[in-house]
C-alpha cells in the first residue's frame, strides 16, 4: 500500500530531498535511481537493493506493474508533481526515483577469478565524468561485457546521472574498484588478462586484432588518455578514423571495440 506524501518536509522522503546536491554513495552506501528503466535493473540487481520508492501520483498506473513486484518491507511513497518537484529541488519529469543500497563490493581479485576463461573485461583509469562513465557501463551490458574494474581515480558509477546514463547497466554488470595503489595491469595479467589499451596513438589497428582466450580492454580518460607509462606495458590498439581524425568519445570507443570482440569470440557465459 503506497504512502501518501503531501509536505515536502516529511521526513519520511528526507533522503530524495535536494538530490542534485547529496551524496549519498560513499557515505551510508546509498544512491538514488531515476526513471522507469532504471527501477526495473534495481528491482532485478543482484548488485543493490530498493530501500524506498518515490513516484508521482500521475506515473503510479504506468509503472503498476514494477511497483507489484515491491516487497512489504520496501516502502513506496507517492506525491503530486509539484510536490515531488520541490522535494528534489528541480522539475523531475521522469516522475520515478527510487532510494537504492549498494550490496558488498566484491573484491577485484575475486572477482576476476570467477570469471569464464574467454571473458570480456572493461578496465578504467580515472574516468571522472558522470556521463563517460555511464556510457562505458551501458556498453559493457549491452556488449556481454562480464567485469568492470576500475581504479581508484575513477568516478563512482552509482551516483545518480552515471547510473541513469548506463541505462541501468550499472545494476547489472559485476565492478570492483581498486585500492590506491594498486597495478591494475599488473592485476589483469596476473589472472591471465591479455590487456588491450585503446589510444590513439596504438600500434596496431582494431580491425586487424582478433579476440580469444580471457581480454582486458583498458580506457583511459578522455584528454590525457592513458599515461604513458600504461600504455608501454600493454598491447595497444587504435580505431581507425577518417581524414586524420583522431578523437572518439571514450563511451563510443568502448561500444566499437566491445561489439568488435564480441564477434570474435570473446564471450563465455560465467561458470555457476
Amino acid at each position: 500500500m503506497a504512502e501518501r506524501i503531501t509536505d515536502a518536509e516529511d521526513p519520511r522522503i528526507a533522503d530524495y530531498r535536494g538530490v542534485r546536491e547529496k551524496d549519498l554513495v560513499g557515505r551510508r552506501g546509498l544512491f538514488i535511481a531515476e526513471g522507469a528503466v532504471v527501477l526495473r535493473s534495481l528491482l532485478d540487481s543482484p548488485l543493490a537493493r530498493p530501500v524506498s520508492i518515490l513516484v508521482a501520483e500521475a506515473r503510479v498506473s504506468g509503472v503498476s506493474d514494477l511497483l507489484g513486484r515491491v516487497g512489504p518491507e520496501t516502502p513506496v511513497f507517492v506525491a503530486a508533481q509539484s510536490v515531488m518537484d520541490r522535494i528534489v529541488g528541480f522539475p523531475i519529469h521522469r516522475g520515478i526515483l527510487a532510494l537504492g543500497a549498494v550490496g558488498r563490493r566484491p573484491d577485484a581479485r575475486a572477482l576476476l577469478d570467477g570469471l569464464g576463461r574467454k571473458a570480456l573485461v572493461v578496465a578504467l583509469c580515472g574516468i571522472s565524468n558522470h556521463d563517460n562513465m555511464g556510457g562505458l557501463f551501458r556498453n559493457a551490458a549491452a556488449f556481454g561485457a562480464e567485469a568492470v574494474l576500475l581504479d581508484d581515480a575513477c568516478c563512482d558509477p552509482f551516483y545518480r546521472k552515471a547510473l541513469r546514463v548506463s541505462v541501468g547497466g550499472v545494476l547489472r554488470v559485476p565492478h570492483a574498484r581498486l585500492a590506491p595503489g594498486d597495478d591494475l595491469v599488473a592485476l589483469l595479467e596476473t589472472k591471465g588478462c591479455r590487456v588491450l589499451a585503446l589510444s590513439p596513438t596504438g600500434a596496431r589497428d582494431l580491425s586487424g586484432v582478433d579476440g580469444g582466450g580471457r581480454l582486458a580492454m583498458l580506457f583511459g580518460a578522455e584528454g590525457p588518455g592513458l599515461a604513458p607509462e600504461v600504455l608501454s606495458r600493454c598491447e595497444t590498439l587504435r580505431i581507425p578514423m577518417s581524414g586524420g581524425f583522431d578523437s572518439l568519445n571514450v563511451a563510443t570507443a568502448s561500444g566499437i571495440v566491445l561489439h568488435h570482440f564480441r564477434n570474435r569470440g570473446g564471450e563465455e557465459t560465467r561458470p555457476k
